[in-house]
Formats: structure tokens, sequence, C-alpha cells
């Protein structure tokens, strides 16, 4: 494992270089197409969508489609916070595009990060995705594309995997999370960082 205590080395790309990644990839942009005509407020797709896809350009990798095994796409949405509306609409947008689907309202889902208070918006439970790089996401509106960062593009577009500051003093969670989904065998330049 490649653990290294350091930060940003130098930026690869720009949040420009990164939606013209998205821009010309057919599947990204079907995939939030779809999620745009679900008119949902304040929605974003992040996480492998978004992560994988720029570290595979990084990698040299070419894939028909987005190596991931969901779409995780958040809104926010304080009026209507019925989980069941969530997992109905997920199984809905399976079924129409065949890859599973992750629809959660942030409205509620600060009761999984142990928070007694709710978050505000979508950015900010955004902002508690466990690594930098995945806190990143996506959205589409009119035609026009938007990267939602948290805590910016660096460490992503950097190939760095760093808890997020509300995972720093629970870094198991961390490290199991990107050993178990293999991300170092699959990125070989990816640097785990510490600090």
């Amino acid at each position: 494992m490649n653990v290294v205590n350091f930060d940003i080395i130098q930026f690869t790309m720009t949040e420009q270089d990164i939606i013209n990644l998205i821009k010309s990839d057919t599947w990204m942009m079907n995939v939030l197409g779809e999620a745009e005509k679900l008119d949902l407020p304040d929605w974003m797709i992040g996480a492998g969508f978004l992560r994988n896809k720029v570290w595979d350009y990084l990698h040299n990798i070419k894939r028909e489609m987005g190596d991931t095994r969901d779409i995780d796409l958040v809104y926010f949405n304080s009026i209507n916070q019925d989980e069941n509306f969530d997992k109905e609409l997920s199984k809905k947008m399976k079924n129409k595009l065949g890859i599973e689907w992750e629809i959660i309202n942030q409205a509620y889902a600060h009761k999984w990060h142990s928070r007694t208070i709710p978050y505000k918006n979508s950015k900010e439970a955004l902002s508690e995705w466990v690594e930098t790089a995945t806190s990143v996401a996506v959205n589409l509106k009119k035609g026009e594309l938007k990267i939602i960062a948290s805590h910016g593009i660096e460490d992503l577009v950097n190939l760095i995997v760093r808890p997020v500051p509300s995972y720093k003093n629970n870094l198991e969670i961390f490290h199991k999370r990107y050993s178990d989904k293999k991300w170092l065998q699959k990125w070989n330049k990816l640097k785990v960082a510490i600090d």
C-alpha cells in the first residue's frame, strides 16, 4: 500500500477538463439526462460515477460504460422525506437503464453519520462522503454540467485517496473501503494520504 503524508502535488485536470471528459462520454451523458428528467431538487450524482471516470482517464483506461456498481444520486427535499419513495425511484431507474441506482434524499441521511443536526443541502451531505475524491459530484441543468466539490478536486485529479475531515478519527472505515474495493489494484498510480 502506498501511504503518503503530503498535500497537493499538482493539478493535472481542471473542473472544465472533467466537464469535457463527461461530455465526451455518451453513457454518462445518458445517465445524467435521465437523472435530470426526474426533476429532483438540489440533485447531483457522485461517488464512483465521477471518481472512477477521472481515475480511468488518468490511467489511460477506456471503458464502454462506467466502472461503478451503482449510480449514487443524491438530492435534498426537507418537505418529503419518504425513504420508500427513494427506494421505488431507485428501482424504476434500474429498470429503465439496467444498472443499480441509489437515490437518497439527503434531508434524512444525517442519521447515517451519527449527526443530530440535519444537513442543510446536498453539498453539505456530500462533504461527509468518506474520501475527498469521492466527495465530488456532477449535475446537469438545461444542457449545462456543473461540478460540485465539497473539498475541491485536487485529490481526485492528483490520484490521492484521503479521508474527509469527519472520517479522520475513524480510519478503519476509510482503510476498509479502498481495500475492499481494490482501488490500489485497479488504479496503480493511486496514493493513500493520511494527514
